[in-house]
């Protein structure tokens, strides 16, 4: 079990960056579905999560052959790229997604009261309203890069490793 979460302080600076980052794991998870599927196959398990503030990583499955998928998801990381169609693709999902929580009064009563304890939170309608305004490929271009100048890196890996 690998699980590494890639810390920025530039996430939670806007709503524009917070929307940004999430079109990028998107985006990375999107990229990831194809090269990753053989490792699906043989019993290895990924996840990447848009957590508060970074980047979560969870790995597990196989030890013999976890440090390569995980590898994989780095080298996909450190290069990131992606069409405009894909970016229309996952900004057009993230709409749906951003909707569907923002109609469900449970999800929206949540979000409110983190809104109210929380200094310094963006709210979901603050998000959707970023992202209905629109984003720019150079915009998340510019993210991603400023995104991997700035990280702090914590991890946990569990089983049967070496140091």
């Amino acid at each position: 079990y690998i699980r590494f979460h890639l810390i920025s302080p530039l996430i939670q600076q806007s709503a524009e960056n917070i929307v940004l980052f999430d079109t990028f794991v998107n985006i990375l998870s999107h990229n990831l579905g194809e090269p990753a599927y053989e490792a699906d196959v043989a019993q290895l398990q990924y996840k990447l999560v848009a957590g508060e503030y970074g980047l979560i990583i969870r790995v597990k499955g196989f030890n013999h052959k976890l440090p390569l998928l995980f590898q994989l998801i780095i080298d996909y990381l450190s290069d990131f790229s992606f069409t405009p169609a894909v970016f229309e693709m996952i900004t057009e999902q993230l709409k749906k997604t951003y909707y569907n929580i923002l109609i469900k009064p449970e999800t929206l009563a949540k979000d409110v009261r983190l809104l109210i304890l929380e200094h310094g939170r963006w709210s979901m309608i603050d998000k959707y309203q970023t992202l209905m305004k629109g984003l720019s490929i150079e915009a998340l271009s510019a993210f991603v890069t400023a995104f991997k100048s700035q990280l702090f890196v914590e991890g946990l890996v569990q089983g049967n490793f070496t140091s």
